[in-house]
């Protein structure tokens, strides 16, 4: 998939940065110096979005001009090129949603009253959307009734890489929609477990932890369902690496981790609790049957066959 030049309705262009005019520069006598579409590079940049730029273009000329009357050089040339959002805009890709399932606090047996209902899973894009000059989106998102799903190719690497949330995906008991390419896939889970839990896992918890930290120092508190799911990922990896499957449910920690969501367990007693379990998850390592890697052919194989039938008007 294409990767398109990175930019936001709020940035603001360095000194050096080339542009390119969507506007004519007009002189004082009406003339036209720098027609719409002239190259520039910024020579002082405002302070914010509602200030303006100091353009010096090749002929050496200076001008004035407004943010939304500029734009990168880069993204000008690259004009539609991988622009997902016109394949978007012209097929209803939710429609090609092979694997839909349920994540998140119902999943783990630790919701409530206030908890939403978190759907996830994988599309396949039609052949002809997936070759075309636009490209096609990584994931597809709606945030009114929580649902995402992932770009077939983009899951498989997701979950090569043992991202906690595509791995339990896989292994989550509530399943809303799965056709038969759908079922190979879940048939396939096992394919993705290796010892790169252990470093994905231990490494988001740790990272984590320690912007916890500094919020306790700054701000003398935290968001304790933050914490909760960061401990029960923990107790998941650990699992992952003694048993070779992804436990979803909570099952006997519920009630610990209900009560630190609850706030109801002291932050030094969390931490203890995380520095152990962190031993365990070490301890967990050594031991492994899992591989090193997970099997990369399997799933290439996979996503092969998947491409070759999206050419299919109907959804394998």
């Amino acid at each position: 998939m294409n990767k398109r030049v990175h930019t936001h309705s709020n940035m603001i262009y360095s000194e050096g940065t080339q542009v390119v005019t969507l506007r004519d520069v007009i002189g004082q006598n009406g003339r036209i110096l720098h027609p719409r579409g002239s190259v520039g590079v910024v020579v002082r940049a405002p302070r914010d979005i509602e200030h303006s730029y100091r353009i010096r273009f090749l002929d050496g000329a200076e001008e004035a001009l407004k943010p939304s009357e500029l734009t990168l050089l880069a993204r000008f040339k690259e004009g539609e090129i991988g622009d997902s959002e016109i394949t978007t805009g012209r097929s209803d890709l939710f429609e090609r949603v092979i694997f839909q399932c349920i994540i998140g606090s119902r999943a783990f047996g630790l919701d409530d009253d206030q908890s939403d209902t978190d759907y996830r899973g994988v599309y396949l894009p039609p052949a002809e959307l997936h070759w075309s000059l636009y490209s096609v989106p990584e994931q597809l998102d709606c945030h009114e009734t929580q649902e995402t799903y992932w770009e077939i190719q983009k899951f498989l690497v997701l979950a090569l890489k043992a991202n906690p949330n595509v791995l339990e995906c896989l292994y989550t008991p509530l399943v809303e929609k799965l056709t038969p390419l759908g079922e190979e896939l879940l048939a396939m889970k096992e394919i993705f477990l290796s010892r790169l839990v252990y470093q994905t896992y231990n490494g988001y918890v740790m990272s984590q932890f320690k912007k916890m930290q500094t919020d306790i120092k700054n701000q003398g508190q935290v968001k304790w369902k933050h914490v909760m799911h960061l401990i029960r990922l923990l107790i998941s990896g650990i699992k992952v690496l003694r048993e070779g499957f992804v436990v979803v449910d909570a099952g006997e920690y519920r009630e610990q981790l209900l009560a630190i969501k609850r706030g109801e367990v002291p932050w030094n007693e969390t931490e203890k609790w995380r520095k152990s379990l962190h031993q365990e998850f070490d301890a967990a390592l050594s031991k492994t049957i899992l591989p090193d890697r997970p099997n990369y052919e399997q799933a290439n194989e996979f996503l092969i066959k998947a491409r070759r039938a999206a050419i299919l008007e109907e959804l394998p």
